[in-house]
């Protein structure tokens, strides 16, 4: 697995532990149907600064003890090499794609959704999950333009 690989399927990872708690947190107030403004702030601000915050911490971490691992298989260190060349970048680039695909869509649909009678707060709260969404389709489909070689 190439570096490129792992730092993406860590992404990955916390894409994924990012959309399970906001999602488990979501549902509850759309069942309830009482949108408070508070609680919605509050959940969306956890939602950016974790997924940051773990983005950031968890590329470094990964790039760490992957060093570690490196070093301690082969007995000897050496610098790591973190070279992008064309087909990173083109598969970065196709990943992005999808990304901006899947959150155009999401951003259509949370339009529709108030226009056809939804509180502001619903089409926001889809618009941030649509997002994470994004993120995770994104993450996807790079994974899997490297397995295949591309």
């Amino acid at each position: 697995m190439s570096y490129q690989e792992k730092n993406i399927t860590v992404s990955l990872l916390s894409h994924i532990l990012i959309a399970i708690y906001y999602l488990t947190n979501l549902l509850p107030i759309m069942q309830s149907g009482e949108w408070v403004a508070s609680r919605l702030y509050a959940l969306w601000l956890i939602v950016i600064g974790v997924n940051i915050i773990v983005n950031i911490i968890a590329s470094i971490l990964t790039n760490i003890v992957l060093t570690i691992v490196e070093a301690v298989k082969s007995r000897k260190y050496e610098d790591p090499r973190f070279i992008t060349d064309e087909r990173d970048s083109l598969i970065e680039l196709k990943g992005s794609r999808v990304s901006y695909i899947t959150y155009s869509l999401g951003v259509l649909v949370s339009i529709f959704a108030f226009i056809f009678g939804q509180s502001p707060f619903m089409m926001i709260s889809l618009i941030f999950a649509f997002g994470i969404l994004a993120e995770i389709t994104g993450d996807i489909a790079q994974i899997t333009l490297y397995r295949r070689g591309m």
